[in-house]
């Protein structure tokens, strides 16, 4: 009777142990890999980066199709565009492997909240995609360039804002978790990295754009688009977004000119650096220090220099220490005329002082405006290249 109870129970649970009832096959999916949202007039326009895995598979023999295709379709709201994409598609929309999310000036201007509030509800929606700001065209057009080298144009942007972020430092890649961190935080708000196509837009569209060794267009990161909240309100140039980078102490990779005693100049690699922001609130008044340690190589030379004189390379550092203290000093004036704190100052300021921040959080943007930031930056010169002296000595 025992054996007979357990294998009634056994039959009972055996439809529930299925791991396939919700399963949903390869080829009854449209793969996106780029998302695009616009405004037109009252409604959304949603488009999507469809990826056609005939084109990008390894032994494709090449069918002449682009690699990609778009769906656009507007609505009231994001979720009701995407599902009227039905009518258009021959498969379902799949979000799982999406890899950019471009939002036009316009949605931007207007606020993002009910856009993310979409992306993080539906479950579909993995959240290590990177979102940007389209600036100067449509969020569409950037989705429908074609791109060399990476077939899939998501990808190429996901990649290269990546290398852009590491290597030379004026961009950000930011994800949907660290977006939302920023929008719900007190005492910090956003940035998204900003995106536009240098060239001629409609022929960047052609299928010959990546049929030529000088393509039509290419896509371009383009500054730092800042955020009062959820709302675009201004952008940092180059120079102001790398200062924004280093206050974030998010510099891995980046080189700057130097100039040089007398004439011409040298370009300085900087291979490590580290940055720490400390607190304090005195009589009420906040403050802030910002430590910068970083090193680097001689890179490039270009003037008359003695590399071999301990004098000419002390010279170097302290110009570089200028510069950078230069490059942060700009940021934070920007920052301080959009009255927007994007360094997070508000939350160093908590951490220091929980009891002073409770009255500070309530007035933190005029309270950042008048804050004292002092700047201290030490920078050392740790190699010259493979050769000490440039021949340009010798001549």
């Amino acid at each position: 009777m025992k054996k007979l109870s357990w294998l009634l129970i056994i039959i009972v649970f055996i439809p529930l142990l299925s791991g396939c009832w919700n399963r949903r096959e390869l080829n009854e999916l449209a793969i996106v890999g780029g998302m695009a949202i616009d405004k037109t007039g009252n409604n959304y326009l949603i488009t999507a980066q469809v990826i056609d895995p005939g084109e990008v598979s390894t032994n494709a023999s090449g069918g002449g199709r682009a690699p990609v295709t778009t769906y656009s379709e507007k609505g009231k709201h994001i979720f009701e565009a995407i599902r009227r994409m039905t009518t258009t598609t021959p498969r379902k929309l799949y979000f799982s492997h999406l890899q950019m999310l471009i939002i036009s000036e316009d949605v931007a201007k207007d606020g993002m909240n009910n856009t993310l509030d979409f992306l993080t509800r539906d479950p579909e929606f993995r959240k290590d995609f990177y979102i940007v700001v389209a600036r100067d065209l449509k969020a569409s057009q950037i989705l429908k360039n074609l791109t060399s080298i990476e077939k899939i144009p998501a990808h190429k942007m996901h990649s290269s804002l990546e290398t852009s972020e590491k290597a030379w430092a004026p961009t950000v890649a930011i994800q949907m978790d660290e977006l939302i961190s920023a929008l719900t935080s007190d005492g910090n708000n956003p940035v998204l990295t900003g995106i536009s196509i240098k060239g001629n837009v409609t022929e960047g569209q052609l299928l010959d754009n990546v049929e030529r060794i000088e393509p039509h267009a290419r896509l371009i990161y383009k500054n730092i688009a800042v955020f009062k909240k959820d709302k675009l309100i201004g952008w940092l140039n180059e120079k102001e977004s790398k200062g924004y980078n280093y206050i974030k102490n998010n510099i891995v990779n980046t080189v700057g000119p130097i100039p040089c005693e007398k004439k011409g100049s040298l370009v300085v690699e900087i291979n490590r650096s580290k940055t720490k922001v400390k607190g304090k609130v005195i009589n009420g008044q906040p403050r802030i220090d910002i430590y910068v340690s970083s090193e680097g190589n001689i890179a490039e030379v270009s003037c008359q220099i003695d590399l071999m004189d301990p004098a000419a390379i002390k010279k170097i550092e302290k110009k570089t220490d200028k510069i950078g203290v230069d490059i942060l000093t700009t940021s934070i004036a920007k920052a301080k005329k959009l009255e927007v704190d994007i360094y997070g100052f508000g939350e160093v300021i908590h951490r220091a002082d929980p009891k002073a921040w409770k009255s500070l959080k309530k007035n933190w943007d005029q309270e950042f405006i008048q804050m004292p930031i002092t700047i201290h930056s030490n920078f050392k010169i740790r190699r010259t290249g493979t050769v000490n002296q440039s021949f340009l000595k010798k001549e």
